[in-house]
C-alpha cells in the first residue's frame, strides 16, 4: 500500500518536470498579447482598490494591502485631544431635616440635623488657552464649589461664568501661569451619519477613558434631558461620568458635549448623545463676551409643530417645518410679513425639520445679522429675510425679593419682559409677573416654588405687578390660596401656613 503512494507522488513529479518547458513557453506567448483578466488579475485589482466594471469599491475605500495599513490606530488623535478633557468635581451642602428641628426638649438629647456634603462627578473640555472649560449643566447644578481636575494630575477651584439649564450647558474659568492645551471646536453640521468619532470622558470615575464609534443619527429630539431638542447620536460607550466629556472627529476637532446616555441599567448600550458643536462655540463664545445669560435672537414669532393633520390642510406632502404660531406686531418678523400660519420651511438655505431643529439654527446665529427664511405661506412658497435683534427689555422693571409670613418669602420677583422671559427659558409673548430667583434656605424653596412660574392670583387678588404681589406677601393671614402657571400649566393650592 505504501508502495503504490510512493509511485504515484513521482510519477506526478515526472509529469511536472515534463510540461514546465511547455508552460513557460506558453507563458511567453501569451505575454507577448493581450490577455483577457484573469482570477489572479482580479484579486490583485481588488486588493490595490481598482474599481472593476461591476464593482462597488471607490477610489478611497479598498481593503487593505500590508501589514503597515493593517495597523491602523486612534494614538495619535487621542495624544492630541486627551490632555484637553479634564474631570469636574462639583460639591454642595445638602440641607437635612429633622422631625425633632425646633423643638428644645428633642434637641437637648438628639441634636440638630447636620447639613450633608453631597457631590458629582463629570467631565469637560478646554476651549480656550486662558482657561475656558465647557460642560454639561447637570454637572454643577446647586454647586457651592466646583474643582477642575487637568490630565496632568493638577487641580483648580473654578468659577462659573455661564450656565444655562434649557441648554444642560455651562462655562468655568480655571487659571494659571502658563497656557493650557485646547480642542478646536468644529463644524458640527458638517457631519455625516457614519462618521468616526471618539468620546474621551471620565466614566464612572475610573479615570480618562477613550471609546469608539460613529454618528449613529442626526438632530435627534424628545430624549427629555434638556429643553433643547437636537443631539448627535453616537455609539461610542458614554457612560455616568462621561457628562461634559468631549466627542471629536477624525480631524480632531470638537463636535459635541456628550450629555447623555438611553440605558435601562444606567450603563452604556450603544445609545448616546451629545449636544453639537456649533451650539457649544455660541454658547463659550457669550460666556466669553461676559453676558449674564446666553442670549438667543429675537424675531418676535411663536412656532408650533406641524402634525400629520395640519399638514394636509396646507397640502403639504408630508409634517414638517414649524408653523407660526403668533407674531409681535411691531417685531422684526411682523416688518418682514412673516403672518401666523406660514410654515417655515428653510433657515439659510438649510431644511428645518421641526421647531426643535429651527430653535437650535437660531440660537447658533448672531445677533445683529440677518436670516433668510424660506417659507410656506397661503399655499405658496417664498423667502423673506428677518433681522435678528435683541430681546426687548420692556419696561425695565426692577426685580423685588418678598419678605414676610407668607409661602413667597424668599422669592424674587419681576414682570415678565420679551428678555426676562428669555433668560428664564420662557415664550416670549407670555406677560406676568414671575419668580426670578429663589434663596435656597426660605420659605419659598420649601414650598416648591421655581424660576419661571408666574404667580397669576394670590388671595382673590390678581397679581399683575410685582408691587401687587410684594403687598400681599404682607398680609397677616395664616390661610393662603394661589394660582400659579408653570410649563403651560396652571396649579391651583390652598395651605394654611
Amino acid at each position: 500500500m505504501h508502495f503504490k503512494r510512493l509511485f504515484l507522488v513521482a510519477l506526478c513529479a515526472l509529469a511536472a518536470f515534463a510540461a514546465a518547458p511547455a508552460v513557460k513557453d506558453a507563458l511567453a506567448e501569451d505575454a507577448a498579447k493581450p490577455a483577457d483578466p484573469g482570477l489572479s488579475d482580479v484579486l490583485t485589482d481588488l486588493l490595490h482598490g481598482v474599481e472593476g466594471e461591476n464593482g462597488t469599491s471607490g477610489p478611497d475605500k479598498r481593503v487593505p494591502f500590508g501589514r503597515e495599513e493593517v495597523q491602523l490606530s486612534f494614538a495619535p488623535l487621542v495624544k492630541q485631544t486627551a490632555p484637553a478633557v479634564v474631570n469636574v468635581y462639583a460639591s454642595q451642602t445638602a440641607k437635612v431635616t429633622s422631625p425633632f428641628d425646633g423643638d428644645p426638649f428633642f434637641e437637648e438629647f438628639f441634636g440638630r440635623a447636620q447639613p450633608r456634603a453631597q457631590s458629582s462627578l463629570g467631565s469637560g473640555v478646554l476651549v480656550d488657552p486662558s482657561g475656558v472649560v465647557v460642560t454639561n449643566f447637570h454637572v454643577i447644578k446647586d454647586a457651592d464649589e466646583v474643582k477642575v481636575a487637568t490630565a496632568d494630575g493638577r487641580e483648580f477651584t473654578s468659577k462659573v461664568m455661564l450656565k444655562d439649564e434649557t441648554l444642560d450647558l455651562a462655562v468655568l474659568k480655571i487659571t494659571s501661569d502658563k497656557p493650557f492645551p485646547v480642542i478646536a471646536i468644529g463644524d458640527s453640521d458638517a457631519l455625516e451619519v457614519g462618521d468616526l468619532v471618539l468620546a474621551i470622558g471620565n466614566p464612572f470615575g475610573v479615570g480618562q477613558t477613550t471609546t469608539s464609534g460613529i454618528v449613529s443619527a442626526l438632530a435627534r429630539s424628545h430624549i427629555g434631558v434638556s429643553d433643547s431638542g437636537y443631539f448627535i447620536q453616537t455609539d461610542a460607550a458614554i457612560n455616568p461620568g462621561n457628562s461634559g466629556g468631549a466627542l471629536i472627529n477624525m480631524g480632531g476637532q470638537l463636535v459635541g458635549i456628550n450629555t447623555a446616555i438611553y440605558s435601562r441599567s444606567g450603563g452604556s448600550i450603544g445609545i448616546g448623545f451629545a449636544i453639537p458643536a456649533n451650539m457649544v462655540r455660541a454658547f463659550a463664545d457669550a460666556a466669553k463676551a461676559g453676558l449674564d445669560f446666553f442670549e438667543r435672537p429675537y424675531i418676535g414669532a411663536e412656532f408650533e409643530a406641524v402634525t400629520p393633520q395640519i399638514a394636509e390642510s396646507l397640502g403639504m406632502e408630508k409634517p414638517t417645518g414649524a408653523l407660526v404660531s403668533s407674531v409681535e406686531e411691531a417685531g422684526p418678523a411682523a416688518k418682514a410679513g412673516l403672518k401666523p400660519g406660514d410654515v417655515v420651511l428653510q433657515l439659510n438655505g438649510t431644511t428645518v425639520e421641526g421647531i426643535e431643529a429651527l430653535d437650535y439654527r437660531m440660537a447658533t446665529l448672531s445677533i445683529g445679522t440677518k436670516a433668510t427664511f424660506a417659507i410656506l405661506s397661503k399655499g405658496q412658497q417664498a423667502t423673506m429675510e428677518i433681522a435678528l435683534e435683541r430681546a426687548p427689555e420692556g419696561a425695565k422693571a426692577s426685580e423685588v425679593t418678598l419678605h414676610g409670613r407668607s409661602p413667597f418669602s424668599g422669592a424674587k420677583v419681576a414682570e415678565l419682559s420679551p428678555r426676562l422671559a428669555q433668560r428664564l427659558g420662557l415664550r416670549t409673548d407670555l406677560k406676568g409677573v414671575t419668580v426670578v430667583d429663589i434663596n435656597r434656605d426660605s420659605p419659598a424653596a420649601d414650598f416648591g416654588f421655581q424660576p419661571g412660574d408666574i404667580v397669576r392670583e394670590v388671595n382673590g387678588t390678581t397679581v399683575d405687578t410685582a408691587a401687587t404681589l410684594a403687598q400681599i406677601a404682607q398680609q397677616d393671614t395664616r390661610w393662603w390660596r394661589f394660582t400659579v402657571e408653570r410649563g403651560g400649566q396652571i396649579l391651583r393650592q390652598v395651605l394654611r401656613y
